[in-house]
């Protein structure tokens, strides 16, 4: 459910307290007009064009409120005259029809009128009915003009729209993280296998706002955060997460043509398993999905084929990151992508048309970009991939992504790992590598009934081994090097209300360290979610 935030018709409460505001405004503009200084020509018309607005608004309000009462008021009327011809036949209990009465004879049809009445009765009683539906329905539309708005600065709408979810979950075995884990780690000498907690971290609120048309194109723009940020340093701090900015866009959309400039998703990457016990990190992130929330600028033009088709070429420059953490808490240094002068280009092309009522599409992309990690060492990153959506039956689906690609951890790839150290990397004669690595996943989605989903998953990312072995080692590269990561989930999603969801989900997680066992994570979670 989502809800329109703009300026409406309010009651006649709130046209006299806006303009008792008014009102009171103009006073305190007049005794104050003596001790500051006199406005400027632009700030004076642009107050007198807010004030015209403002009591636009007004008599607008007003017409409105009084077209409502009037015609309430000739419901009520008629309702009242119709309840009073059904009285009689209420009370004396007549519905049968009676013959006509006979031409001339005043005394016949006075006697007959009460069962002429009766004989119209019924048609009387469909009437009622449509006025009481009507007066409804118009009760209905008053009651929704007294309700509280909220108001946005300017003049054009804005809508909120976002999920308040709990998950509740229970794992077996370590993971990198407990809510929502992403690939398995050995379980720490006596530590507990089994463990069980509750969040609301995933919760997610956003803002659209729709502006004016410029060029003769619709501009837009919207953000959305989360609770996943990480934990502030108190006790229980782990229920209190801090807010994290996730995307912030602004849009100019076309009829076949858009442009978007903000942090967004990646739309190379654009589609990700069903899941809501991972909304802080898309499903099969680590495990074969590239994903990633980044600065870009990005041009998209659909060109309209026959038959319904759709085809969609998609370019653009994103912020060139390479899954390096900040070298600083509060201010931001380069990395090794944008060291390189240049940022990261990314293009995709997409087909699509209708099919069981659902787009059946295939796509193709691929991205570059060049880092540098000082001392002449330079990795040129790369992917390619596809995607595709397809409807088998009504009610069945298959989707997924492939990708095979070098020096893209900024995208999540290998692992979330970018580059590899085949010595001391804080040498700089220490040689580096771009590490190989391929993977993807596929989800096979079942519409039970209009109201219950059910979805199974599997989704694989594979660092090439031979690109570490007799090169790198873990202790010169800070951490675990992974050689792969399996994921498989299946869960069930049950939405009884358009704006209420209810979500159980089972996911197991196998990691394969290079120079180590693997290690497996099992975890059990119930969402229930509340969408606005």
């Amino acid at each position: 459910m989502k809800t329109r935030i703009k300026i409406a018709g309010l009651g006649s409460a709130a046209a006299a307290a806006l303009l008792i505001f008014l009102s009171s405004y103009s006073t305190a503009q007049q005794a104050t007009s003596e001790s500051r200084p006199a406005p400027s020509d632009t700030a004076v018309r642009d107050l007198a064009e807010q004030v015209r607005e403002l009591r636009g608004l007004v008599e607008q309000m007003r017409s409105e409120n009084a077209q409502s009462r009037s015609e309430m008021q000739e419901l009520r009327q008629e309702l009242q005259d119709t309840r009073r011809l059904l009285a009689p036949l209420v009370a004396s209990g007549n519905t049968q029809p009676s013959p006509a009465p006979a031409q001339g004879n005043s005394s016949a049809n006075a006697a007959a009128e009460p069962a002429a009445s009766a004989q119209t009765s019924p048609a009387l009683e469909d009437r009622v009915q449509k006025l009481e539906e009507s007066a409804a329905l118009l009760g209905s539309k008053v009651d929704e003009q007294y309700q509280t708005k909220v108001e946005t600065a300017s003049k054009y709408r804005a809508r909120l729209s976002g999920i308040v979810l709990m998950n509740a979950f229970r794992n077996v075995g370590a993971s990198d993280n407990l809510d929502f884990p992403d690939y398995a780690v050995p379980t720490s000498p006596g530590v507990s296998q089994a463990s069980f907690g509750a969040t609301l971290r995933q919760t997610e609120v956003g803002l659209e706002v729709f502006g004016p048309n410029l060029a003769g194109a619709k501009s837009s723009a919207n953000v959305r955060f989360d609770f996943a940020g990480g934990f502030p340093s108190t006790p229980n701090g782990v229920d209190f997460g801090n807010v994290r900015l996730q995307t912030a866009s602004l849009r100019l959309d076309w009829e076949h043509t858009s442009v978007v400039a903000g942090q967004d998703s990646l739309f190379i990457s654009p589609l990700s398993p069903t899941s809501f016990a991972s909304l802080a990190t898309p499903a099969m992130a680590y495990a074969g999905n590239l994903w990633a929330w980044t600065p870009q600028i990005r041009a998209e033009h659909r060109f309209e084929l026959s038959s319904g088709q759709t085809l969609t070429v998609q370019g653009g420059i994103l912020d060139n990151l390479d899954w390096e953490f900040p070298a600083d808490p509060f201010d931001r240094y380069a990395q090794a992508g944008e060291q390189s002068g240049q940022p990261a280009y990314a293009a995709r092309t997409a087909w699509s048309r209708p099919l069981f009522g659902h787009p059946l599409s295939f796509a193709v992309a691929g991205y570059y970009g060049r880092q540098n990690w000082a001392w002449g060492r330079f990795v040129d990153a790369w992917a390619g991939m596809t995607d595709w959506q397809i409807p088998i039956l009504r009610r069945l689906n298959l989707s997924g992504e492939f990708y095979r690609g070098r020096g893209v951890g900024g995208l999540g790839a290998g692992v979330g790992r970018s580059i590899l150290f085949g010595g001391d990397p804080t040498l700089i004669y220490t040689p580096i590598h771009g590490l190989d690595s391929e993977g993807g996943w596929s989800q096979l989605q079942l519409q039970i009934t209009p109201k219950l989903q059910m979805n199974a998953v599997f989704g694989q990312d594979n660092p090439f081994a031979g690109d570490v072995r007799g090169f790198a080692t873990d202790a010169n590269n800070y951490t675990t090097i992974l050689g792969r990561n399996r994921s498989e989930l299946g869960n069930l999603v049950y939405r009884p209300r358009s704006d209420l969801l209810l979500a159980a989900e089972y996911r197991r997680l196998r990691s394969f360290p290079i120079y180590s066992g693997s290690s497996v994570t099992n975890q059990v979670s119930l969402s229930m979610g509340v969408l606005f």
